[in-house]
């Protein structure tokens, strides 16, 4: 995801470090920090400026943070400056756009009709929680918990990634074009805003060159890591305030209005919140690993800046936990939650090859380039290629005397490891040496993370870096005596990098048709609005499906999503059993087993009905298989033809 990584912050970040020392050179003592220009963090060569010591002026480059400067100094040619940089802002959004279309585009050819990426039941069910907040909107019902979907026992929305914000702001779309339209749009804008976020930051407030922002942002948001996550994974792909926290946690340090710093990154925070949480808990991790290689380098600064940074965040902490208090409860103690990811965090993790190897969905890979390197499609969260990983390590060896590059370095490489797992392994097999996230893979929260989502914040880490070094080279080249070929084949060799990570247009598959019974809402005549529909077979996405195109009109059996394993054990699993009439109708669809019914058989699909509190049991006149028709007549009397389907009215047995 990347969250984040103090070196991931701005130019404020930058003025920070020369500002307490956090640089090569002489350093100021805390506390005796000016209100003049700040020290310029190093010349492109990464040495310290030549003079007499005093804070030095900023060059006056095209545009960027000085060009801010100077248009609120008023002067002549402030109008021109603030013309020309809108217009790189503009140019920055709009490639960032047209970059999101390109991955998501085949889906947006029929919305309704396709499934876009790898893996249709990630969409399948973010597309029922963005119905279900509609849902929630409409009819004030809680959008931290609901009974809409497994019903009757429901699911922990705060455990399954309910986007409670996103959902809430996007009702409006989902209520008049679907959630299918939604979900796109959603996916579609992440990327784009994520972008042009990093770009915003990274050009006011960590280098000069618009161009190094504009590659820094581009590469955020368009490496594997989102790309893949793509693939279903709208809350992880949400990072466009990701940026803006990390800044305000950079901010901290120069210290100032303790309260009011605090407010502002509470109010930061608290929205992430309820964006994603996930990417939340990473950003903090990767502004920790910050501030641990702050400590590691410039151990006198980072200790001079614990006070005002931890008064902050004491305000930010408290505030949060009034705002979360109930989400968090409901996250950690509430009605279904879980403790933990089920399976071995090791099946989701990482391989040392893998930053090396190059993602499905690139210039560079394909079908076969990852496989064996990571569980899924999703989870592509490093792959940079060996070309790219060379070129980093050029970048921190020439830079390294940067206290900001060093600093990315402790994030990136902190990072990249833990999400290899808890044993060392280069290819597709796994050693028994332990590796470090095994000291830390049962900490409460942290053994609810999948693994190979560490490697987000490495990602963060290179964009920035490619940032910094772009904006490094630029002027020295231009100052050599052959700076225009050397400029032409810097930027050559950059294009030869980077363009195997540049991603490829997610693939679509179709999508099964939901019955017009259900999308025409005939569904109300026979469905009581809360009450359960079941359709048939009983299948997990089918329910999920149906229950999506009413918008959680009426509740659904089973679903998609993650839950306790019991009422008494908390550990997580996926789903739940199916009750035994859904076993039985699913082995008649599956051919396992024959049409015949038993009265014990009849006796427990009563008993079913009533559990799931349903109104109807509904199966698609299109289903080929006939048998199921006629175990369903046997355990609920004839059914009735409407429209698309076939109906059992249960209401006499349930109600």
């Amino acid at each position: 995801m990347p969250p984040s990584g103090l070196g991931a912050g701005n130019r404020s970040f930058v003025e920070s470090c020369a500002m307490n020392g956090f640089r090569s050179g002489p350093s100021i003592p805390h506390g005796e920090i000016p209100d003049s220009p700040a020290l310029p963090v190093g010349t492109p060569s990464g040495k310290p400026p030549e003079g007499d010591g005093r804070p030095a002026a900023d060059p006056e480059p095209d545009n960027g943070p000085a060009t801010a400067r100077a248009d609120r100094s008023g002067s002549a040619d402030a109008g021109p400056a603030r013309t020309r940089r809108s217009r790189y802002d503009l140019l920055a959004a709009l490639v960032a756009l047209a970059g999101a279309l390109l991955v998501t585009g085949r889906g947006w050819l029929d919305a309704h009709g396709r499934l876009l990426g790898s893996r249709p039941n990630d969409q399948g069910f973010n597309e029922w929680m963005l119905a279900y907040a509609a849902h929630a909107v409409t009819h004030l019902e809680n959008p931290f918990f609901t009974t809409l979907q497994n019903a009757p026992d429901g699911v922990n929305l705060m455990t399954n990634v309910g986007m409670q914000l996103p959902g809430l702001v996007l009702a409006p779309l989902t209520l008049i074009f679907g959630a299918p339209v939604a979900y796109l749009f959603f996916i579609t804008v992440n990327l784009a805003a994520t972008a042009y976020a990093w770009y915003h930051v990274l050009s006011r407030h960590v280098v000069s060159s618009r161009m190094a922002a504009f590659i820094g942002g581009l590469f955020c948001a368009f490496a594997p890591a989102l790309v893949s996550h793509s693939n279903g994974h709208p809350h992880i792909t949400a990072q466009w305030l990701v940026p803006f926290i990390v800044w305000r946690v950079v901010r901290l340090i120069r210290g100032g209005a303790v309260v009011r710093n605090g407010l502002l990154l509470s109010a930061l925070v608290a929205v992430q919140f309820f964006v994603g949480l996930e990417i939340l808990f990473l950003t903090a991790i990767g502004c920790a690993m910050g501030l641990l290689g702050w400590l590691i380098v410039r151990p006198r600064a980072a200790l001079a800046a614990v006070r005002p940074l931890l008064g902050s965040l004491a305000v930010t902490a408290v505030v949060i936990l009034l705002i979360t208090a109930y989400p968090l409860w409901m996250q950690f103690a509430g009605p279904q939650h879980r403790v933990g990811h089920p399976g071995d965090p090791d099946a989701y993790a990482l391989k040392l090859s893998s930053f090396v190897a190059y993602a499905t969905e690139s210039v560079g890979g394909g079908p076969t380039s990852a496989r064996g390197l990571v569980a899924n499609t999703t989870e592509q969260a490093s792959f940079y290629g060996w070309p790219l990983v060379i070129l980093l390590l050029g970048v921190i060896l020439w830079l390294r005397r940067e206290v900001v590059v060093q600093v990315l370095a402790v994030i990136g490489v902190l990072s990249a490891l833990f999400s290899i797992g808890t044993t060392w392994t280069w290819g597709t097999r796994r050693t028994d040496v332990p590796a470090p996230f095994a000291l830390i893979k049962d900490l409460p929260v942290v053994d609810s993370l999948v693994v190979s989502r560490f490697a987000l914040i490495t990602t963060v880490v290179v964009g920035v870096l490619l940032a910094i070094a772009v904006d490094r080279a630029v002027p020295a080249l231009r100052r050599s005596p052959q700076g225009r070929p050397l400029t032409g084949l810097a930027a050559a060799v950059l294009l030869v990098v980077l363009l195997p990570v540049a991603p490829t247009p997610l693939p679509a598959q179709g999508r099964e048709p939901v019955p017009h019974f259900v999308t025409s809402g005939k569904w109300h005549d026979h469905v009581a609005e809360g009450r359960t529909m079941v359709p048939v077979p009983v299948k997990d996405m089918t329910s999920i499906y149906w229950g999506s195109a009413a918008l959680a009109g009426f509740a659904v059996p089973q679903g998609y999503f993650l839950g306790p394993v019991s009422k008494t054990d908390s550990t997580g699993r996926w789903g739940v059993d199916p009750r035994p009439t859904a076993a039985l109708l699913t082995a008649v669809a599956r051919g396992e087993r024959d049409a015949s019914i038993s009265p014990a058989e009849r006796e427990q699909a009563i008993v079913d009905v009533r559990h799931w509190k349903a109104d109807a049991v509904v199966l698609p006149v299109r289903t080929k298989k006939r048998e199921l028709r006629t175990v369903l007549d046997a355990l609920y009397g004839p059914g009735q033809r409407i429209e698309d389907v076939w109906l059992w009215d249960v209401r006499p047995y349930t109600r």
